[in-house]
């Protein structure tokens, strides 16, 4: 470590001859000007310094994984499986805590997680043991069911937390010192894939959507030939072919309907293309693709043209499919009130941007309701 010049006090300094003529730079605002330091100069050697807020290493063992029951209304996932319980443990995790029925909406028995060496405890003890607690679902926040309250101070958490969406949950977070891994916002680059969860469940949302369309709408989406007569294939349109857009296109591919796909990245055209549908677009040419494979916000005159396309394939399709969504925003407003009016009897809207506020005006987040003969699904755990 170089030895710090300091000045003396109280007239020369006795190591005046064995100072070294070094030049000093001394910067300001408005000028840099150079000095030869003199006798009033001396060397003092840097006493090391413990830094502050030194952070401190926790051996694997010391710590405990928790896993709650999702509370959510009709969420059923949990956020460890038996399986990867074990994996934990065999990693040197002191100990897996598992909320008892945490896995049984999900087809996960208690025995089960027993069986792969998690141990089964009461809902205040996983919330105020675990060291690191995994959650699907983010945290509650307001009502008798305050789940923040309930966090470990200090602790961990690793959830789905929408950050941008959620500034009130993260100032509760905050002021309960809890580390938090919002696991929304791992980059899509190769060296995250593997904790890329959010592309995982839009795969499952995508696919999901396709089976709660059929479900509800009034005839088979692929085309039928009998002896009464011919029935025409379902047509669908999916707006957004991003990880969800597309695992939507392709189910909907293989159940034998007539499948349209939009998207504002030129990119994504050859993907469309890929799994048998049909790629619709503006006559404007505007690059759409943003940070993180997402879409960016476009400018009036495309939003005007996409508009007047939408409103013209509304008319034709039974089913609309949205996925469209901007980081850190609410979900654009794609399909108008007008477009739903002009649909026929019998369609179906199914939107997977209904937490973010839905690319539908008439979606209600977490309902699905029928509006002038046309379903319009927000479901929040498609």
């Amino acid at each position: 470590m170089r030895p710090a010049l300091r000045p003396c006090r109280g007239g020369s300094c006795p190591n005046a001859a064995t100072l070294p003529q070094r030049l000093i730079a001394v910067i300001s605002a408005t000028q840099i000007r150079r000095f030869s330091p003199g006798p009033q100069w001396c060397e003092e050697q840097k006493k090391p310094t413990t830094p502050p807020n030194l952070i401190t290493s926790v051996p694997y063992s010391a710590l405990t994984v928790g896993i709650p029951f999702e509370t959510f209304p009709n969420e059923r996932r949990v956020a460890l499986t038996p399986q990867n319980a074990t994996l934990l443990l065999k990693k040197g995790f002191g100990r897996v805590l598992i909320e008892r029925g945490a896995g049984a909406q999900a087809q996960f028995t208690d025995e089960a997680y027993e069986k792969a060496g998690a141990t089964l405890v009461d809902k205040a003890a996983v919330w105020q043991d675990s060291d690191i607690l995994l959650k699907v679902r983010a945290p509650l926040l307001n009502g008798p069911n305050n789940e923040v309250a309930a966090l470990r101070e200090g602790g961990t958490l690793i959830s789905f937390l929408y950050p941008a969406q959620n500034k009130e949950l993260v100032t509760a977070l905050a002021a309960r010192r809890v580390t938090s891994f919002a696991m929304d916002m791992i980059p899509r680059i190769s060296r995250a894939q593997v904790f890329d969860a959010l592309s995982s469940m839009a795969n499952i949302a995508g696919y999901k959507a396709v089976l709660e369309a059929s479900n509800h709408f009034g005839r088979f989406l692929p085309g039928q030939v009998t002896a009464a007569g011919k029935i025409p294939p379902g047509k669908v349109l999916v707006i957004g072919a991003g990880v969800a857009g597309l695992s939507a296109i392709g189910a909907a591919r293989r159940l034998g309907a007539i499948v349209r796909g939009f998207d504002t990245r030129s990119a994504a055209r050859e993907q469309v293309q890929s799994l048998g549908a049909e790629f619709i677009e503006v006559d404007i040419q505007e690059e759409g693709s943003g940070t993180g494979g997402y879409a960016k916000e476009m400018s009036k005159e495309f939003l005007e043209a996409e508009m007047k396309l939408f409103m013209e394939q509304c008319k034709e399709v039974d089913i609309v499919i949205t996925t469209a969504l901007i980081p850190g925003r609410p979900a654009p407003k794609l399909i108008k009130k007008e477009m739903v009016a002009a649909m026929k009897p019998g369609s179906v809207i199914v939107d997977l941007a209904a937490e973010a506020g839905g690319n539908c005006e008439l979606t209600v987040p977490g309902q699905l309701f029928v509006h002038n003969g046309v379903t319009i699904i927000g479901l929040s755990h498609v």
